[in-house]
């Protein structure tokens, strides 16, 4: 894939409403996510870590979804739509286990989309404190899979 690939891309995205998109060709892996609409285009190979919102419930759900997280945890957030995998095969251990501690550029999970397997990767060392989403779960894009310390 050249410059002027990646360049086409951006430019498809930016005259329509896509806000994420993940290509692999020849081995090659291209993901591009917008990050706001005046912002250009992000390309991105890593799930990107964000600071943890606590879920409520009722009517006050929009204003905790701005509510700042503790300075001391992160969350690894899905990079995608599809269905969380804690372990690489049905009959294996899975990549990580709460209490423990994970490197940078480790695999934690996969994530499964349109029958590709795509292994989500910690970008951040630290400590595992909470796997809040049950294995074979739907997630969304942006939802939090694990919340971590970092170290």
């Amino acid at each position: 894939m050249n410059v002027k690939d990646i360049k086409d891309i951006v430019n498809l995205m930016n005259d329509s409403d896509l806000a994420e998109i993940e290509i692999e060709r020849d081995g090659e892996k291209l993901k591009i996510k917008k990050t706001s609409a005046a912002a250009p285009a992000a390309v991105s190979v890593q799930p990107q870590v964000v600071p943890l919102v606590q879920p409520s419930t009722g009517a006050a759900a929009a204003p905790a979804a701005t509510a700042a997280a503790p300075a001391n945890q992160k969350t690894i957030n899905s990079p995608m739509v599809g269905t969380f995998y804690r372990a690489p095969s049905p009959d294996a251990a899975p990549y990580v286990e709460a209490g423990q501690t994970v490197e940078k550029g480790q695999v934690v999970c996969i994530v499964e989309a349109m029958k590709l397997m795509n292994e989500i990767k910690s970008d951040t060392r630290g400590k595992i404190v909470a796997i809040p989403v049950e294995n074979a779960q739907a997630v969304e894009f942006g939802q939090a899979l694990f919340v971590l310390e970092p170290a």
